[in-house]
């Protein structure tokens, strides 16, 4: 007597979503990134289809206090490039958090989604804010502890 298995597979108009919100104070980056990445992948879902959008929202709020590990504060570097001949353009990691505390968050977390249009969807439903405040009180958000 087989036992028949069939596998579920969840579509867009399936998925309940849901918003979270991060506290990034005193969390080290990677660590945070990752548990973000996985919240947006939709991967702690039941219900996760591999080739479908079934994340969740995140707001990340004290993006400005977010720490790094060892002696990576003084050596880290972001690099990018303007595509002109010398553009190469190199940003200390203590230059970019006070400058743009944000995009340390958001570049960490970017690098950890799928590398296509699925991915930058999911990109989409991260927000990061530099202080404590943020506009998406209305969608009542979860606190969940990292």
């Amino acid at each position: 007597m087989a036992v028949e298995y069939k596998t579920k597979s969840f579509r867009k108009s399936d998925v309940e979503r849901n918003w979270y919100i991060v506290d990034a104070s005193d969390k080290t980056l990677g660590r945070l990134a990752t548990k973000v990445a996985s919240i947006l992948h939709g991967k702690t879902k039941p219900q996760f289809t591999p080739h479908n959008d079934v994340g969740d929202f995140v707001v990340v709020i004290n993006a400005d206090k977010v720490k790094l590990s060892g002696k990576k504060a003084d050596t880290k570097m972001y690099y990018h490039n303007t595509l002109y001949p010398g553009g190469a353009v190199f940003v200390k990691y203590k230059d970019m958090i006070s400058k743009k505390p944000e995009a340390v968050i958001e570049h960490a977390v970017r690098g950890m989604l799928p590398k296509n249009s699925l991915g930058e969807k999911m990109f989409k439903k991260l927000k990061v804010y530099a202080g404590s405040g943020h506009p998406h009180s209305a969608q009542k958000p979860k606190l969940l502890e990292i």
